[in-house]
């Protein structure tokens, strides 16, 4: 029997401190991220200043007004008869600022429907069930839960009733599975629906997917010109319904660098302009350098100063981190820069980890989610490391693949005649781009770009 005893055993581990894996997470922050993580450490220190923010405007910069002005216009200038006219002759119409001030807040799908809803002369029942049926429906207008789920006791004739009712609202088509069975309820709520776009949508819409259009044709014994009309029709109908409804806001993006051709070379900007100025707050620098005190409260001024140096150095390491990465990326790519992205070259984290000095795993993170603003757009860093076409990275061809992509771009969109994969294949072996026919069309549907059937019938 094998006994078993206590030992100790010494080992070294690695741990990282609270300030470490803080100046991690703000060397992978973008812009936006970044500038609330500095407005949360403000707020939680005290000993850290907010010294200058020029991304924000307060009321105070704005240009100073006579009270005495600003009383007379609003007693004589906010009229409210139509035939007033402004002393000053210039076209201020307060009715018309009070409306394209106002918050306006868009209308949403369940909104829409249950507004309709309430227009069916209905019973409470058959109202109950509508409305569960319509705050079921996800922002493409489809089911999240199984709709007969919903009200147990409802019978399944009451719920499919509800649903062919929901389905009719505008927009047509919600209240269904998927963006398929929604396409189809489109299609059979017209009345002069050609025939042929049901029977694809019902039993061939795997073949549309994949464009095998001549297929169809085949097997439902159509004519060009019954064909043409069934595919016009399908692609007039919406996949997503409830997509037009939708409330969410556009995300913009803020480049954190900005490379312009100056004098002939490449200069590179930091958009600083977007992170507030920090420092360390003067009573707390008057506080640690007095003697003598409160030995708690000494220690409390140092920790939070401690933290707040530590904070500042953390933006600026990052700051410059993110520009050295940045020129390296500049110095590989000089090519992009200069004549656009079908130039680009093949980019590993390696290469530019190797120039700059750092871990690859510092250039992948300082990479994530920060964009160049470039002569030929906005690009986010990551973009610019790409393999070689061959896969081997900058070893291999000296062809990148993001840059191959765009070369197959420009010849489809300028193509006199619909050129087939191997017809692109042989224009690319003529540029020096050697590319097997299945590798142009694995290319040319990551470009969401259709078949050469599919580009004839557009």
């Amino acid at each position: 029997m094998q006994l078993q005893k206590p030992a100790l055993v010494a080992e070294q581990r690695q741990k990282l401190s609270p300030q470490m894996i803080q100046s991690i997470k703000l060397m992978a922050m973008p812009l936006q991220e970044l500038k609330e993580e500095i407005q949360l450490e403000v707020e939680a220190n005290p000993a850290l200043e907010l010294l200058d923010d020029k991304s924000t405007v307060s009321l105070e910069s704005l240009p100073e007004r006579d009270e005495r002005e600003g009383e007379a216009e609003g007693l004589f200038e906010n009229s409210s008869d139509p035939g007033f006219a402004s002393r000053s002759g210039q076209d201020d119409d307060s009715k018309r600022m009070f409306i394209e001030g106002a918050i306006a807040r868009s209308e949403t799908l369940q909104e829409h429907l249950l507004w309709q809803l309430r227009l069916q002369p209905l019973v409470e029942a058959q109202r109950e069930l509508g409305e569960a049926l319509i705050q079921n429906l996800d922002d493409d207008g489809f089911h999240k839960v199984d709709p007969y789920s919903l009200k147990p006791a409802a019978a399944p004739e009451a719920v499919a009733e509800a649903m062919t009712l929901v389905r009719g609202f505008e927009p047509a088509g919600t209240c269904c599975a998927d963006y398929r069975e929604s396409l189809l309820v489109q299609a059979t709520l017209v009345p002069e629906a050609p025939a042929a776009a049901v029977a694809i949508l019902r039993d061939h819409i795997d073949l549309l997917e994949k464009g095998k259009h001549a297929e169809i044709q085949k097997r439902l014994k159509l004519s060009e010109a019954e064909l043409q009309g069934a595919l016009a029709f399908i692609k007039g109908l919406s996949p997503f319904p409830g997509r037009a409804y939708s409330t969410e806001e556009p995300r913009y993006v803020i480049p954190d660098l900005l490379v312009k051709l100056k004098e002939g070379d490449f200069v590179i900007v930091l958009n600083d302009e977007e992170i507030p100025v920090l420092g360390i707050d003067p009573f707390f620098d008057r506080l640690a350098g007095e003697k003598g005190g409160d030995r708690a409260t000494g220690a409390y001024v140092r920790d939070n100063i401690k933290r707040a140096k530590f904070f500042i150095r953390s933006i600026h390491q990052r700051n410059q981190t993110l520009l050295k990465v940045a020129r390296a990326v500049v110095e590989f790519q000089r090519a992009f820069f200069a004549r656009g992205p079908k130039h680009l070259a093949p980019l590993t984290l390696k290469d530019v980890a190797a120039e700059v000095g750092v871990h690859e795993t510092t250039v992948s993170r300082i990479a994530h989610r920060k964009y160049l603003q470039t002569d030929w757009g906005i690009f986010e860093l990551r973009y610019f490391f790409t393999n070689s076409i061959s896969g081997a990275g900058s070893s291999g061809s000296r062809f990148s693949k993001e840059g191959v992509k765009q070369v197959i771009k420009e010849i489809v969109q300028g193509e006199d005649s619909v050129l087939s994969d191997r017809d692109i294949a042989e224009q690319l072996a003529r540029k020096g781009i050697k590319l097997a026919r299945r590798t142009v069309a694995k290319y040319r549907q990551e470009l969401d770009l259709g078949s050469s059937f599919g580009r004839k019938h557009v």
